[in-house]
């Protein structure tokens, strides 16, 4: 929602070129604030208002911004002045940002900064989507062995302007080894012991990610061992990188959106969804929406095969749709519950066994409760109380097969190297579908004969 309190102001003040109450305006409030104010600018007005802003400043107001917003902004001036823009922001940002950039943009943009700076956006842009050398910071706080804490302290300080985050500090050797971590309150805490080294204090047990490791595992060790940042190193060990947390918040968000998109059988939407193009869009649900189109044709072709019994016994197709209904949604339900625990890392492929036996318990307490309002139903629809039996007898068996098939499938494609989420609920639906039609039609058979 844009927040208009200073639209006037600002326009007022852009309109008489008020420099000094503009530059207060850019460091007076925090930057979110700051970018929060100027959501209601255009582009023009946007851009114009970031340059009364120090370099530094202006890249910090311009980070809070969406990044739709940011690329529209930088697409329509001059390269000289988006590069000293881009020269400011954290590296890993400022590749992603790239990356959205048209590709005649990025070569204007990258002839305009240093060479120092080209080098490490073209080494991170050689990274593949998706890993974690792609996700990774070069700006790390790397500190030698033999330092003591005073030393590293004024170290740090020549370095800290240059840092993205100073939680952990790194101690390489001379060939930029990682041996050991220090934080910075170890070494704040060791000042008073002057002789102490960085070596003696470190932690050499270091949980680290490998560059062409992906994200979601990154995001996993991040989660499970309660890190503030990650190292990146090569298969030398050599320190590449970090990770820091907000990058991993990042991943966590686009994981779980992805995993939800496909549990609603529609494959992941590269972008936000009102900037994402129509045509793109119903590709995306109609890839899925056309395999669950023929998988409904089966159920459709099972019915006909059923015919005959349906003819002679009409009053069992009223309940079709309760049977088939209730198979489905129970196996989306185990299907949803088992692959958020999987996501979770609650549910791990050796526990299929103990999912199953919870799963059987809870199958069959699900199936009864249906099962007893079913008969309940049947007893009035039904030509007698032998053929009502028929309804409990399917509900039970299907409501049992649904969950069995909800938590078994998703396990089985983890177990294969797929997303467990590609077995969306739509899709364990239209098999247990099928199933109920076979279930039902059969358990008819022996009850009426």
């Amino acid at each position: 929602m844009v927040n208009t309190l200073f639209l006037p102001e600002l326009r007022e003040m852009l309109a008489f070129e008020q420099e000094s109450e503009l530059r207060e305006f850019c460091v007076a409030l925090n930057p979110g604030r700051t970018a929060e104010f100027m959501e209601g600018l255009d582009d023009d007005e946007m851009w114009r208002v970031l340059q009364f802003a120090e370099p530094n400043r202006r890249a910090e107001i311009f980070s809070y911004f969406d990044e739709a917003r940011q690329l529209s902004m930088l697409a329509s001036e001059p390269a000289a002045e988006t590069a000293v823009l881009i020269e400011e922001i954290p590296e890993d940002d400022r590749v992603d940002l790239i990356q959205g950039l048209p590709s005649e943009a990025v070569d204007e943009i990258l002839k305009l900064l240093p060479a120092s700076e080209r080098r490490n956006i073209e080494r991170l842009r050689s990274y593949a989507e998706g890993t974690a050398g792609a996700l990774m910071t070069t700006e790390v706080a790397k500190l030698g062995e033999r330092l003591t804490a005073v030393e590293a302290l004024d170290e740090l300080g020549r370095q800290a302007s240059d840092l993205e985050t100073i939680y952990y500090l790194y101690v390489v050797d001379d060939n930029n080894l990682l041996r050991g971590i220090v934080s910075t309150r170890q070494l704040v805490s060791s000042i008073k012991n002057k002789s102490r080294t960085l070596g003696e204090m470190m932690e050499t047990d270091v949980v680290v990610a490998l560059a062409g490791e992906d994200q979601e595992s990154v995001a996993e060790k991040v989660e499970r061992f309660n890190l503030l940042a990650i190292p990146v190193i090569d298969s030398g060990r050599q320190l590449l990188g970090i990770i820091t947390h907000d990058d991993v918040i990042d991943v966590v968000r686009e994981e779980l959106t992805e995993d939800a998109q496909r549990i609603a059988a529609v494959a992941p939407l590269e972008g936000d969804f009102l900037q994402i193009g129509l045509l793109v869009l119903s590709y995306k649900r109609g890839l899925w929406l056309t395999i669950l189109f023929f998988a409904a044709l089966l159920t459709a072709f099972a019915l006909r095969h059923y015919e005959d019994e349906l003819a002679v016994h009409g009053w069992l197709v009223w309940f079709i749709p309760l049977i088939i209904s209730s198979g489905g949604n129970s196996g989306s339900q185990s299907a949803t519950l088992v692959i958020t625990a999987m996501t979770g890392g609650e549910v791990k492929l050796t526990d299929l066994p103990k999912v199953l036996s919870r799963e059987v318990c809870v199958s069959l307490l699900l199936g009864g409760f249906l099962s007893l309002i079913g008969f309940a139903v049947a007893v009035f629809v039904a030509p007698s109380i032998i053929a009502a039996t028929v309804i409990p007898a399917t509900l039970l068996a299907v409501v049992f097969c649904g969950c069995l098939c909800g938590v078994t499938l998703p396990i089985m494609f983890k177990r294969l190297g797929l997303d467990p989420a590609l077995m969306s609920n739509p899709f364990v639906a239209g098999i247990v579908d099928i199933l109920g039609i076979v279930i039902y039609i059969n358990v008819a058979r022996l009850v009426l004969g």
